[in-house]
């Protein structure tokens, strides 16, 4: 019974600690972006989603084009990718391109060329961290994993052993190329979304669709 008790204990104290290793990888205001040196932190994200931001002051009705450029990997030395492959980064990027393109298309006409009432958007892929195989679906069901991950659904946190994506965020307008909007999030699955632990890039993807959605309320 007490080896019982201890077994537990120590099963509650690694997942804890695993998941604290989790939610250690936090966004940055990379160097090598552009809009960087414009962003500062968003002290009303509550969440950690959007840590750092730049916001001018602007009527998104008045536009109804957008531009959306290729998706860039970013490649600077404070990049978040940890040891990801480069085959990894490119189907993560492929699907931002797609699921970006999907979502906006239902508020813009899709461009290739600058003109009045058009928007340029840059998407930055900056990191991402992939589902712990197996452990991350598992922790979902078992006793302490379900308190913790109840604690994190309830406050809009990450779930344990579950992957993410950071991403930049870079919104011009197209005519002039005068910064309007620029921030840098982490986007990661509901904490207690079991679909989104089963793949290595599931979580990550599903941070994709939510990212893209969080967009489409900010341009409305």
């Amino acid at each position: 019974m007490d080896s019982s008790i201890a077994a537990r204990g120590l099963g509650v104290l690694a997942l804890c600690v695993l998941a604290a290793a989790c939610a250690a990888v936090k966004p940055a205001p990379y160097a090598g972006m552009t809009s960087s040196p414009s962003m500062v932190p968003d002290a009303s994200d509550a969440s950690g989603r959007v840590p750092y931001r730049y916001s001018a002051a602007v009527d998104w009705r008045s536009y109804d084009k957008l531009i959306l450029e290729p998706v860039v990997i970013y490649r600077g030395r404070d990049h978040q990718f940890g040891d990801m492959s480069e085959k990894d980064k490119a189907t993560l990027a492929a699907h931002m391109q797609a699921r970006f393109t999907d979502k906006l298309r239902t508020r813009f006409t899709m461009v290739s060329a600058r003109g009045p009432n058009t928007l340029r958007l840059r998407l930055t892929l900056t990191g991402a961290v992939t589902n712990t195989p197996v452990i991350g679906t598992l922790s979902r069901v078992d006793l302490a994993g379900a308190v913790y991950n109840g604690v994190q659904a309830a406050r809009d946190g990450e779930g344990t052993m579950t992957g993410s994506v950071i991403y930049g965020v870079e919104i011009f307008d197209a005519p002039t190329s005068r910064l309007l909007s620029a921030y840098v999030t982490k986007q990661y699955p509901d904490a207690y979304d079991i679909k989104a632990t089963v793949g290595a890039l599931a979580a990550a993807t599903e941070g994709i669709d939510k990212g893209a959605d969080a967009l489409m309320a900010q341009l409305k």
